[in-house]
């Protein structure tokens, strides 16, 4: 564990924010890129999902990816965000078994997402894109 500018860092999750706050390049939560990742985030309509690299890409910056895993770690509670509706490139779930997997999974089903083989959903089915894209 390490404090660094008043943050606290402990885990690999938090290391290119550490290193961004070394730098005086961290992403803030009022940085437009921020707002961006949020604004689309809450606009994921009830059963549709989208992966973190395609947030990323409709915000500005394709190569994002864990930008958008920040940004849901931090503000999902806060700005009231559908984080369940946001899964990994292969159409799969990223939490782990005990770590969020079961209710992100229950959430979807309850939006009518069906599960496929191996626990995948078919993006060609759900996957959500915004007007315009």
């Amino acid at each position: 564990m390490e404090v660094i500018d008043g943050a606290i860092c402990i885990n690999y999750g938090l290391f290119m924010a550490k290193e961004n706050v070394r730098k005086g390049k961290a992403e803030s939560s009022t940085s437009p890129f921020h707002k961006k990742i949020v604004g689309l985030i809450k606009r994921i309509p009830k059963g549709k999902v989208v992966t973190y690299g395609k947030i990323a890409a409709y915000a500005g910056n394709p190569r994002a990816a864990r930008q958008v895993v920040r940004t849901l770690h931090s503000s999902s509670e806060k700005e009231k965000l559908p984080w369940h509706r946001v899964i990994n490139s292969q159409g799969k779930i990223s939490l782990g078994p005990g770590h969020g997997y079961e209710l992100q999974k229950a959430l979807l089903e309850s939006e009518g997402i069906a599960f496929g083989l191996g626990d995948k959903i078919d993006l060609e089915k759900y996957l959500w894109t915004p007007k315009g894209w």
